[in-house]
């Protein structure tokens, strides 16, 4: 007999990247029989007003965080041992959102920012320089520079005149709307921006990068996934939880 290990997510930050990265979860253990996998709990809560815009001009920043608290508090009462917010501009409101829920919960939450330099800082020499694609309330924050830069790294975001190229591809994954057209401008982006070493700080990009892969690789560009470093350290855990009684 096997204890459960639960994960949660709290998505909806859109939709589409939530669906993404639930079938990366799925692909990431496989299984013989399907109860073999954890149990997932998905709360695709994509009413919540935008993050980017609570960040930049504080609009319905109270709201937002209310529910992002409310949605977390359910997800520990439904039995999640882990949470994932799946959105990088969500956590620029985390410190607040641990404010408003239980001691006892507040460590169940996982810092994909933080889990993600953490790791690099394990398999990357010291000071190496990224770049980072995000949306422009994650690149304006600085939570990328700062929490890399305790690991000694750095990251460079793209310039303000570009934010607008980025926010185009982010929005054409949001509405479901990834052509060729979206993936190629995607692909120019990777390989016209003058780094080699590129993390993808918005959970949209990888919706777009699936699409692009090979061709990334073979013009020499190297992508970190900071939901691939969540989704190693998710197995890890159902391997601590998942153990024989």
């Amino acid at each position: 007999m096997q204890s459960e290990y639960t994960i949660g997510i709290l998505g909806g930050m859109g939709s589409y990247a939530t669906l993404h990265f639930f079938s990366r979860i799925l692909d990431a253990f496989p299984a013989e029989k399907e109860w073999e996998r954890p149990r997932v709990i998905i709360d695709n809560r994509c009413t919540m007003p935008s993050r980017v815009r609570a960040y930049l001009y504080g609009e319905r920043k109270q709201e937002l965080v209310a529910m992002m608290a409310d949605s977390v508090m359910h997800l520990c009462d439904a039995g999640a041992d882990s949470i994932v917010l799946a959105c990088n501009t969500s956590h620029l409101f985390l410190e607040e959102v641990k404010a408003c829920i239980r001691q006892a919960d507040r460590e169940r939450i996982v810092n994909m920012i933080e889990l993600c330099a953490c790791n690099l800082s394990c398999r990357e020499p010291k000071g190496k320089e990224f770049y980072c694609l995000a949306t422009e309330g994650t690149m304006e924050s600085g939570i990328y520079q700062k929490n890399f830069e305790r690991f000694g790294m750095q990251v460079v975001c793209p310039r303000e005149q570009e934010y607008h190229r980025i926010r185009e591809l982010i929005e054409a994954v949001k509405q479901n709307c990834v052509s060729e057209a979206v993936t190629v401008k995607f692909l120019s982006m990777l390989r016209e921006c003058g780094y080699t070493d590129i993390i993808l700080g918005c959970t949209e990009l990888p919706v777009l990068y699936q699409h692009v892969r090979k061709e990334a690789k073979e013009g020499g560009v190297k992508v970190y996934d900071p939901l691939e470093e969540v989704i190693g350290m998710l197995k890890e855990k159902k391997k601590f939880y998942c153990i024989k009684e």
